[in-house]
């Protein structure tokens, strides 16, 4: 007798629901990995911070100061919530939850395996640019309720930043879609399955197509330090935290917020740079592939595939993440005239120049590529 055939479940739910709970363990999975990374990688950045000073950084809390994030979290968490008495409250308070909530949400169509995605977009990269250009609303609306005019000048300042080197991570990003042909960022990753030669930020060590490549492995590599630099600026990260730069607006829009809505706006700001750190990953560096071909190589079996494989992304997202800690670290700040200088007169017209080379490799020195464009 067959003992699955008298098999009853305790509980039968109807497949959409089964699809829900899915999907919501799944969020929660990414939230609860996100805040526990994030909690760690700011640990990290101060270390290195202190490293590069000549001091040891957090050490009292915890073995090795591994503890200090959470002890910063609960200090926040438990300390009272002033709100001026001249602020719009209810936008005062909305400001740091929009920024929150919209960190959050941008890592919904972000992929960390094969199949390890909670949306698997076909148009991902149009959906990430959407929800990072609403960002800059969150500060805004947290610099004009405060109802005080450094605040007020902070969050200007940081509309005009973002909205300035948007333009060219977007022109940046085109460069990579010309190549790939698509919008989806699980197929962006697997174009560059091949090795470290075909990684979009290192494809000046492809030779295969010589000359042809030192067109495109050369217009790639500055995309890749272009990308890196913006993300930069995009993100209010030292050189360029001019909306927060204390010598001149006092710690900028978020001055006067405290305990928890100046939390939320700590960990939104941090989740968009581990954010910038995963998008360079996944167009620049192979995403979760290794430097010499693809996971799948490595003759796993498919769960093991898949856990290797978020391994190998997330050390790459620390990586670059170093790298941002770094440039925090050894970098003096630069003037807001300096910034924007960068951003129009320097990275738009290279960015639109990069794009007008890779559409020509892409038309005229690669007939496949220029025909899945076509065609997708």
């Amino acid at each position: 007798m067959n003992p699955s055939a008298d098999y009853v479940p305790l509980i039968a739910l109807p497949v959409e629901w089964e699809w829900a709970l899915m999907k919501t363990g799944q969020v929660l999975a990414i939230m609860i990995l996100l805040l526990i990374s994030l909690a760690f990688l700011l640990l990290f950045d101060r270390k290195v911070w202190a490293a590069v000073q000549l001091r040891k950084g957090p050490n009292v809390v915890g073995p090795f100061g591994l503890l200090q994030s959470f002890a910063d979290f609960f200090k926040f968490v438990f300390k009272e919530i002033v709100i001026p008495a001249g602020a719009n409250k209810t936008v005062f308070i909305l400001a740091p939850l929009l920024t929150f909530v919209l960190a959050f949400v941008g890592w919904a169509a972000v992929p960390w395996a094969p199949g390890v995605v909670i949306a698997d977009l076909n148009v991902g990269i149009l959906y990430l640019f959407a929800i990072s250009s609403l960002g800059v609303y969150g500060i805004i609306m947290g610099g004009w309720a405060s109802n005080s005019k450094y605040p007020f000048l902070g969050g200007l300042r940081s509309a005009a930043q973002m909205v300035s080197y948007e333009v060219s991570i977007g022109f940046i990003i085109i460069t990579v879609l010309l190549l790939v042909g698509s919008l989806n960022l699980t197929t962006i990753v697997d174009a560059q399955a091949a090795g470290i030669w075909a990684w979009h930020g290192f494809r000046v060590l492809d030779f295969s197509e010589f000359p042809s490549n030192i067109l495109v492995g050369v217009t790639m590599l500055a995309m890749l330090g272009m990308f890196f630099i913006s993300a930069l600026a995009e993100t209010n990260r030292p050189p360029f935290d001019l909306p927060e730069a204390e010598s001149e607006l006092v710690a900028g829009y978020q001055v006067e917020y405290s305990s928890t809505p100046y939390l939320l706006f700590m960990i939104g700001e941090y989740l968009n740079i581990v954010m910038m750190c995963a998008m360079t990953s996944i167009l620049f560096l192979g995403g979760w592939h290794l430097p010499w071909g693809p996971v799948e190589s490595l003759g796993l079996n498919p769960f093991f595939t898949s856990l290797v494989a978020m391994l190998i992304f997330y050390a790459k997202l620390w990586i670059m993440f170093f790298m941002f800690a770094m440039v925090k670290a050894i970098v003096p700040r630069y003037r807001y005239d300096q910034l924007m200088r960068i951003g129009w007169k320097i990275f738009l017209p290279t960015s639109l120049v990069a794009v007008v080379a890779i559409g020509y490799y892409v038309t005229f020195l690669q007939p496949a590529v220029a025909t899945s464009v076509a065609g997708g």
